[in-house]
């Protein structure tokens, strides 16, 4: 038993130093003291966008370290209690042992995946777009379901978010929804999300009671810091402002406050709405644009990432990336890792953690 015990602490420590030299520690430490070095500079001081960008990098590479070197000492205290329980021939700390090295594992476990990031922007705040399509009301019933799944798995993964547009279904559900989701790597994890959600379910709005299928795009970007340039032409730009089509008080309904803002080139078109403000919303409809013209000018260049462009895909039969099936029986299947789920109330109350998982280990770079 204590040879096995000793066989799993090896493995762990292994498996985490081989995560170490992925993350490149060594390289990351060394800018870490660059970075401090920074700080204390005076020319950083005077001038405060430089210094926030210094601290935001900082702050980064950190968050990336802290947990790994944690765990690292965490392995180490573990096999030196062994060694010495081994040397004294005391064995009652076994169980202490292998509690926490099972919990370890877990932690393990958890900063593996973390590991998966690999993308400049995984780190990222990400914008979450949900449109629906062929399925008429049908579909925007599929939509809002769709938008509070996504609400449920942003509050579970302790991430705060901003509804920065909704629009909503002229019967049920929504036309449109925006999110900005604010969390350390929001948009790695969600961007596994991009791409055609298709419905299998009895109509609550059919009363024959029949079997219909929805559809809904949902598409994630990476929200952009002023570190990635994203050359804006003004007059390629046309803005568009109108009355918020929302609940929000007298201000938000008798006000041209939402903002609408086409980018002729693309034909991309972001809009904000939820604000009180016109300049606001203005703000964040541009903060949403620089984010759609980024991936659209990677996607160009990069034929990896054409599966992000989910709003070019027709959103009908043939283009979803997942099927969530209530009738005749109840399962949810993502098409490209064949990941299948069972509990579909689980995964529409936001458990969605496995699928997310899978697509990352899959995808990969």
């Amino acid at each position: 038993m204590l040879e096995e015990l000793r066989s799993e602490i090896d493995k762990l420590e292994i498996k985490i130093q081989e995560n170490l030299e992925v993350i490149k520690i060594d390289e990351k430490q060394e800018r870490l003291r660059e970075l401090e070095a920074l700080q204390q500079s005076p020319d950083s001081w005077q001038n405060q966008g430089k210094l926030t960008e210094i601290n935001k990098e900082q702050k980064k590479i950190a968050g990336q370290l802290k947990p790994w070197l944690k765990i690292r000492n965490t392995i180490a205290d573990i096999k030196t209690l062994y060694e010495m329980s081994v040397e004294e021939k005391d064995f009652s700390q076994e169980k202490e042992i292998r509690d926490t090295l099972s919990k370890t594992n877990q932690e393990f476990e958890k900063l593996e995946l973390v590991n998966l990031f690999r993308d400049e922007t995984d780190f990222n705040n990400t914008f979450l777009n949900i449109h629906p399509g062929a399925g008429g009301t049908e579909s925007c019933d599929w939509a809002v379901i769709l938008y509070r799944m996504y609400i449920r798995w942003i509050e579970r993964r302790g991430f705060d978010y901003e509804v920065l547009n909704f629009e909503a279904g002229e019967e049920a559900g929504l036309k449109s929804a925006a999110l900005l989701v604010k969390g350390d790597y929001a948009h790695g994890f969600l961007k596994s999300e991009t791409g055609v959600h298709r419905l299998v379910r009895i109509s609550p709005f059919d009363a024959n009671k029949r079997r219909h299928t929805s559809f809904c795009s949902v598409y994630c970007m990476p929200e952009i810091d002023d570190s990635i340039e994203v050359d804006i032409n003004p007059s390629d730009l046309r803005i568009d402002t109108y009355r918020s089509s929302g609940a929000g008080g007298q201000h938000v309904n008798k006000t041209d406050s939402a903002v609408r803002i086409t980018h002729l080139p693309t034909n991309i078109v972001v809009a904000c709405q939820t604000e009180r403000s016109q300049h606001q919303n203005k703000e964040n409809a541009f903060k949403m644009l620089r984010a759609r013209l980024y991936e659209h000018y990677k996607a160009e260049h990069d034929a990896m990432v054409k599966s992000k462009a989910a709003e070019k895909k027709k959103i009908e039969w043939g283009s979803q990336i997942r099927s969530y099936v209530f009738q005749p029986y109840t399962m949810v299947k993502d098409h490209r890792t064949n990941c299948e789920i069972g509990n579909i109330q689980d995964v529409m109350d936001g458990n969605i953690d496995q699928l997310i998982m899978e697509y990352l280990k899959k995808f990969r770079k």
